[in-house]
């Protein structure tokens, strides 16, 4: 697998999530129920206007892992419930889109990970996935892969 991996700077992106400290063998049942939380909410009495298009969206702080999942919006709301606005950090990242079977997505983190450090970057710590619109035709769809990154080390 052959990925390209870019440095960037981004800007926070407002999100609507649910937050949880996990296990990386508990996620895979929780983020769906957690996703749908969010959906529920924006679909059913959410502010007008903060959802007028945005990507579904898994935060990873830390490796306990701390997780949020949920949708970019546009901008702060009051929580309600478990669900609370937050952002995706901005600065410094790597970045490569994924575009092979979403089994295969860890692969595509591995390749940011050893690129970066091969080029001479720290990371930072936070990670994140954002999901893109599938084709309706297929139901496949790309998913953007970021790493936060410290100023590359002086050499």
């Amino acid at each position: 697998m052959t990925v390209e991996v870019t440095v960037k700077t981004v800007e926070p992106t407002p999100t609507a999530v649910v937050a949880a400290a996990t296990t990386w063998a508990q996620f895979p049942k929780m983020w769906g129920p957690m996703l749908d939380e969010v959906w529920g909410f924006l679909r059913g009495g959410a502010p007008e206007g903060l959802y007028t298009q945005g990507h579904n969206i898994m935060l990873y702080q830390d490796d306990v892992p701390h997780v949020e999942v949920g949708v970019q919006v546009n901008g702060p709301f009051d929580p309600v419930g478990r669900v609370v606005a937050s952002a995706l950090p901005g600065g410094l990242v790597a970045t490569a889109t994924h575009t092979g079977p979403i089994a295969a997505l860890g692969d595509t983190h591995q390749a940011v990970c050893a690129w970066s450090t091969a080029n001479g970057y720290r990371l930072a710590g936070a990670r994140w996935e954002v999901y893109g619109d599938p084709d309706p035709s297929t139901g496949h769809f790309d998913v953007d892969v970021f790493w936060s990154l410290a100023a590359p080390a002086r050499v």
